[in-house]
């Protein structure tokens, strides 16, 4: 995990923070126990923080069409806004959001992060101090769309909690894919 940088702390409620506000962003396809590790990271770091699902773009429809019945059921935006909702509740300082990226999309058919960056920072007042996430190749979109931020790059080998979402979407049994999930 990175060294963090000396910032003042923020206090919530008597608890004192390292970061007023922190973001982590995904497409939660589904959201396991890994993707809760990092949030219960930032919500000890930090006095609030946005848990925003992407939803509706070309690689979460791509994966959808490749994806049996059975989980693709796990894997829809009501599944998985119910799961974000549900961990967002279990503690005091995590919000929960979506947003729909169904329009943006790049020429050659990826997701366009960089056009979703103006939906983050009109969804989260203010400057973001913390963002995280668990993928190394990120530190460089996420230092150019919220300079402001220390990335925090949290469990990147996956030690901590030994799945990825690509993993998990490939396990052969749907009792195996709930045993992971949040």
């Amino acid at each position: 995990m990175d060294a963090l940088p000396q910032r003042p702390s923020q206090t919530d409620g008597g608890i004192a923070r390292r970061f007023g506000t922190g973001f982590f962003g995904g497409k939660f396809l589904p959201l396991h126990k890994g993707h809760e590790h990092c949030i219960a990271l930032a919500a000890s770091e930090c006095a609030r923080v946005y848990v925003v699902m992407f939803h509706g773009g070309a690689e979460e429809r791509a994966i959808l069409r490749e994806t049996p019945p059975g989980k693709a059921r796990l894997l829809s935006f009501a599944a998985r806004k119910a799961q974000l909702d549900r961990m967002a509740r279990k503690y005091g300082n995590v919000i929960a959001a979506a947003i729909d990226i169904s329009g943006l999309i790049l020429e050659n058919g990826e997701d366009d992060w960089d056009a979703e960056t103006p939906l983050v920072r009109r969804l989260i007042p203010g400057p973001i101090d913390a963002v995280y996430g668990s993928e190394a190749s990120y530190r460089a979109y996420f230092e150019r769309a919220y300079p402001e931020a220390v990335y925090r790059l949290v469990d990147p080998e996956r030690r901590a909690v030994p799945i990825s979402a690509t993993e998990l979407r490939g396990t052969q049994s749907k009792e195996e894919m709930e045993r992971w999930l949040a």
